[in-house]
């Protein structure tokens, strides 16, 4: 029988006027609507800075009726007169940036307030196709069915994790204000290519490692680019110290965290509130508002344990209706029942101030709603979350069953006019993670949204 759930009340409003910075970040395996999320909150914020990640990552934001895919500007661009930063915590691929800038330009977005910092690391040929051949080299050489073994990351071959490797290990690094310096990038690229060139044999790309090649192609976009590289670091220190708001835009989601995350089935940044500091040089307190956002149920792209992962009808369901399809690669999302232990493990370490809950429209027709309260593993059930891929792969979840709502919701805008089933089901999440919900969307567009 469906469990009986708490009586509505209302949400915070959603209002920056009381916070000198506002950090938007996903509470689960990323693609939780945090574009959307970041796109109504940049009418009240001066500033919109993107602090981890690379192009693996994507907001798609709906105005209007037109849908804007971003992988690495802030989509706070969409708001003319915003300043739009990229953060020294973003590896950022020359290429693809300069994509996004002629597309906004062709489209008619004023991209005149975009900043990257200078510190920032850059994305080159040989990441991306050292990225490949790791993941190729990984899928033949995975020893183990059971879980045991390494098999692969799935990626999305973006070269990510090779160029923040490279940071970390800091002799070949290439960074934005590199691309300024000729002498210093052909010394860099020289050494990186002849390091990694036992790769260039077994890669589909071997002139990824032709130095001479990447020189030529890292110079003409720093060309481009030169105009738009800042210290963005002292930028936003005058931003904060003058009195303008500042909104903080994580990539990815906190489940995807290379610390806090399903490790080693992570990706290679600070997602969560924490990458601030490191991934824009703005300390934590001066952050005060923390809005962790999440879908109604629960995907993941690529592999690594998934405990309410569904493989029926029900999954193509959502599919379907919640378009789950990857922003950056078209691939197809994996769709489970709403896990609130991971939901909940996320709040926590990210200090979330409030909830931003998308998708719920995608629920609609549904009779009953499940959600995941707890695991339950080698006999012993457990209401936290194991951050261990090889422990969370061996959980099984343990479901309450909540009343479904037949009634679309897309032309709702105040949380009192959700059918009475909607309602439940939300309160039912505030209670569980103990944060209250300031923001439910319930359609693709910037309208579809309740704020009260």
């Amino acid at each position: 029988m469906p469990q009986t759930v708490p009586s509505p009340r209302p949400a915070r409003p959603l209002s920056a006027a009381t916070q000198p910075a506002t950090a938007v970040f996903g509470l689960q395996w990323g693609d939780e609507g945090k574009g959307k999320a970041v796109d109504l909150l940049a009418r009240e914020h001066d500033a919109v800075v993107r602090y981890n990640g690379g192009a693996n990552a994507g907001h798609s934001v709906v105005v209007g009726g037109t849908r804007y895919s971003l992988h690495l500007i802030p989509s706070g661009i969409l708001y003319p007169g915003r300043k739009a930063i990229i953060g020294n915590g973003v590896v950022v691929d020359p290429e693809a940036l300069l994509k996004e800038v002629d597309d906004l330009t062709a489209r008619g977005v004023d991209v005149g307030g975009l900043m990257l910092s200078s510190r920032a690391h850059i994305v080159m040929p040989y990441h991306k196709a050292e990225d490949a051949f790791r993941e190729e080299r990984l899928a033949r050489e995975s020893r183990s069915a059971a879980g045991t073994g390494l098999a692969q990351l799935g990626t999305t071959r973006r070269g990510i994790g090779p160029a923040y490797a490279d940071k970390v290990q800091r002799s070949v690094a290439i960074r934005a204000a590199d691309l300024r310096k000729p002498d210093v990038l052909s010394e860099r690229v020289r050494l990186a290519c002849e390091l990694k060139r036992h790769m260039a044999a077994g890669s589909a790309t071997p002139e990824a490692f032709n130095p001479d090649q990447v020189i030529a192609g890292a110079l003409a976009a720093g060309r481009r680019l030169a105009p738009m590289i800042h210290d963005t670091t002292y930028e936003l220190d005058e931003l904060l110290r003058s009195g303008r708001r500042v909104l903080f835009e994580g990539a990815n989601g906190t489940l995807l965290d290379v610390d806090h995350g399903t490790y080693p089935y992570v990706t290679s940044s600070s997602c969560g509130s924490a990458g601030i500091a490191s991934g824009a040089g703005v300390p934590a307190q001066r952050v005060g508002r923390l809005l962790g956002v999440m879908k109604a149920y629960s995907t993941r792209v690529g592999t690594g344990p998934m405990p309410t992962e569904l493989h029926d009808d029900t999954a193509h369901r959502i599919r379907e209706r919640g378009r789950e399809y990857g922003t950056t690669t078209g691939r197809p999302r994996r769709v489970g029942w709403l896990d609130l232990v991971a939901v909940r493990y996320a709040a926590m370490i990210n200090g979330a101030t409030g909830l931003a809950i998308t998708l719920l429209d995608v629920l609609a027709g549904f009779e009953e709603l499940k959600v995941c309260t707890a695991y339950r593993a080698g006999g012993a059930e457990s209401d936290r979350f194991t951050p261990d891929a090889l422990d969370l792969s061996r959980a099984e979840p343990v479901y309450r069953t909540l009343p479904g709502f037949r009634d679309e919701v897309g032309h709702v805008r105040r949380r009192a006019d959700l059918p009475g089933p909607a309602r439940g089901y939300i309160d039912f999440i505030e209670d569980f993670v103990g944060v209250p919900a300031e923001l439910i969307s319930v359609g693709p567009d910037r309208e579809q949204t309740i704020l009260e």
